[in-house]
């Protein structure tokens, strides 16, 4: 394994990754063999992840329980499934279940929902954005230990200030986002998005014209029943003085 990375990023490269049974004996005989023949330090960085869990067992083969990214990008986006994974410390167990997913979801849903209707601002680039409060405070929780759940909870901040009329910090929000690979997509698109066995977009407009017109006709016990079905389906309708958008749950 030290004979092939070293081959690939030079005698002494700056992350190792790894699970958390690997120190010992593996990673200390992969220095003593790097450094014994490079005489260079081997690695400048260790980082053991926790253990990928499913549903609370360690994910085996033997048990049945494996499964690969290819697999659930089949009915995750990926920004969901890089969400699902970032959301808690490196170093802690992932557990991954179909609730975990749906979880992850809702919060990038936030995200995405906070950034409708600003798509044409772009993201904070160079010195204004180091000058930024905003992303000063996301590299300290970042530089400990990269904590990127802290991480997380300085871009909640700014979701509640623009909520409150403060689109000043939409491109400081897009700009943190882009640095750990999400909030990439066109937020609609993103909330709507359909997988094989979803209700198309064509017929959720339609029932959302049959709930307008129901609504008119102070036909209400209808208007709820199409409104609740959608949500049974995995539609959520959202009503505003603009009119009603929708989003996948």
């Amino acid at each position: 394994c030290s004979a092939m990375s070293t081959c690939c990023l030079g005698n002494t490269f700056d992350i190792h990754g790894g699970g958390p049974d690997l120190p010992f004996p593996h990673h200390e005989n992969e220095i003593a063999q790097s450094e014994a023949a490079t005489g260079q330090q081997y690695v400048n960085t260790w980082m053991h992840a926790g253990a990928v869990r499913v549903d609370n067992e360690k994910m085996s083969k033997s048990l049945g329980n494996f499964f690969t990214i290819r697999e659930i990008l089949e009915k995750y986006h990926p920004e969901v499934v890089r969400f699902f994974l970032i959301s808690s410390h490196y170093r802690s167990a992932i557990n991954y279940s179909e609730d975990s997913l749906k979880e992850a979801k809702s919060g990038l849903d936030r995200f995405y929902q906070c950034l409708q209707g600003h798509e044409c601002i772009a993201a904070l680039t160079g010195d204004a954005l180091t000058a930024a409060p905003s992303y000063q405070a996301f590299c300290t929780v970042m530089n400990d230990d990269f904590n990127v759940r802290e991480g997380l909870s300085v871009m909640y901040a700014l979701v509640k200030d623009i909520n409150n009329g403060d689109t000043e910090k939409v491109a400081e929000l897009k700009a943190l986002g882009h640095l750990l690979g999400i909030l990439a997509e066109d937020p609609t698109g993103f909330l709507q998005a359909q997988s094989s066995d979803d209700l198309s977009p064509e017929y959720i407009e339609e029932q959302i014209a049959a709930r307008v017109q129901a609504k008119l006709d102070k036909d209400y016990a209808l208007s709820d029943k199409i409104r609740d079905d959608l949500k049974e389906q995995g539609v959520e309708l959202m009503d505003s003085r603009e009119g009603t958008t929708w989003k996948r749950v």
